[in-house]
């Protein structure tokens, strides 16, 4: 439960900070006269509402499990990861398609105070990040994860931008649409990133193995216990911020059944004891012969 409770806290924090740039990104665009920071904002509007959804997986998925849900209900959480690359692909077409529109349009400069906006929105947004990612891999949340990336993306958006309205303002007239061009950029790179996010969420959901670590971490420790020779077949998925194992575990062959069922438990004991953000561990024994 402490990691459920540190990741929505967490997400708290995402979920006032994009409320807070949504609102300073769009007065500094519009009264700025800079395209690039109203596509800014626009990211950030949708960052509020991804920052909503993954408050309400972050509270489903601390639910216990129940009759039918034996494995608890972590699974919401790469569900809910779809949505927020949804709202991603989503705001990058509509600032690719208003970049193609203002590219065509002619317009003011940018006024230059809107780079100390922007100078000061990438240092906030870069710490962003690295606050939310750290409590991401504290906590082993596949959804934290996309809402530190969130802010790692909306940094970069704002360093084009940055980019654009500097090239707008230091050639001058004829340039106007360099800010333009920086949100067109922008939003190819948000659908790059939506593509980063949505694959480990699409391996957890398919139960695909991507925790060679882990799983070299868990034979090391098995034959920490007494009684156990080895191990054979080790299986992982993730469900939300939990691992869940299967593991084939080699005694010898002559101890009886209520011994091998013994060693199963101190196995499974030791495993939860030294190993982070384990949940259910099925132990098969299987003899061992010399």
């Amino acid at each position: 439960m402490n990691r459920t409770r540190t990741a929505i806290r967490t997400t708290y924090y995402s979920l006032a900070t994009n409320l807070v740039l949504a609102v300073i990104k769009g007065l500094a665009g519009f009264f700025g006269n800079s395209y690039a920071l109203i596509a800014d904002a626009i990211e950030s509007t949708t960052d509020v509402f991804s920052s909503l959804l993954v408050l309400f997986g972050l509270t489903y998925a601390k639910r216990p499990a129940d009759k039918n849900h034996p494995y608890g209900h972590g699974k919401i959480e790469p569900l809910i990861t779809f949505i927020v690359v949804a709202f991603l692909v989503t705001s990058a077409t509509v600032i690719a398609y208003e970049s193609i529109q203002n590219i065509q349009t002619p317009h003011e400069l940018p006024q230059p105070w809107t780079l100390l906006v922007l100078g000061a929105i990438i240092v906030w947004k870069e710490l962003s990040y690295r606050i939310v990612i750290k409590k991401s891999k504290q906590t082993h949340s596949s959804v934290l994860r996309a809402e530190a990336w969130h802010h790692r993306s909306d940094a970069i958006t704002s360093i084009t931008a940055f980019i654009g309205i500097s090239i707008a303002l230091f050639l001058g007239k004829g340039f106007e649409t360099a800010d333009d061009w920086a949100a067109l950029f922008a939003s190819g790179f948000i659908l790059y990133n939506s593509y980063l996010i949505f694959r480990p969420a699409l391996g957890e959901i398919m139960d695909e193995h991507r925790y060679d670590d882990l799983m070299l971490q868990i034979r090391k420790i098995s034959l920490e216990v007494e009684g156990i020779k080895g191990t054979e077949k080790c299986y992982i998925r993730k469900a939300g911020m939990y691992y869940h194992i299967d593991l084939h575990a080699r005694v010898d062959g002559n101890i009886s059944v209520t011994e091998g069922h013994d060693l199963a438990h101190q196995l499974q004991d030791r495993l939860k004891q030294k190993v982070s953000g384990i949940g259910h561990v099925l132990i098969h024994i299987e003899p061992y012969t010399t």
